[in-house]
């Protein structure tokens, strides 16, 4: 199991930015797959984005491309989603998520992660 924390959530206006970080430990991290997640109000879990062990690959949900952008640092054992041109419509809690799983470089999907954190709230006001 993987202990995540995430922080830098907070309000911003729309057009602004944010920079979430997300601190691991319990595992060797270059060996776990990285996600982030996020949940509105009345939603279901959403993706966001995930990048693969080494940084080589990373994929993001269609609304958020050229927006957000996700990084890792093994070194340091932490991932971050620096979100730019923020719109109110991405206000939810977002979650840092780990995947130990070895079948897959990469995943959209909840179910191939299997540590979360706690989630931090974003709020995006028009």
């Amino acid at each position: 199991q993987v202990q995540l924390v995430e922080s830098g959530g907070g309000l911003v206006q729309a057009g602004g930015s944010l920079r979430l970080s997300c601190a691991a430990s319990g595992r060797t991290f270059s060996s776990i797959l990285m996600g982030w997640f996020r949940q509105a109000p009345g939603k279901e879990r959403q993706f966001v984005a995930a990048i693969s062990r080494n940084s080589g690959s990373t994929r993001y949900l269609d609304s958020v491309k050229g927006r957000f952008s996700i990084s890792r640092d093994n070194a340091k054992n932490t991932v971050a989603l620096q979100m730019n041109m923020l719109k109110p419509e991405d206000t939810a809690v977002y979650y840092c998520a780990a995947g130990s799983t070895t079948y897959y470089t990469i995943s959209s999907f909840a179910n191939h992660y299997d540590s979360w954190g706690q989630g931090t709230q974003v709020t995006v006001s028009s």
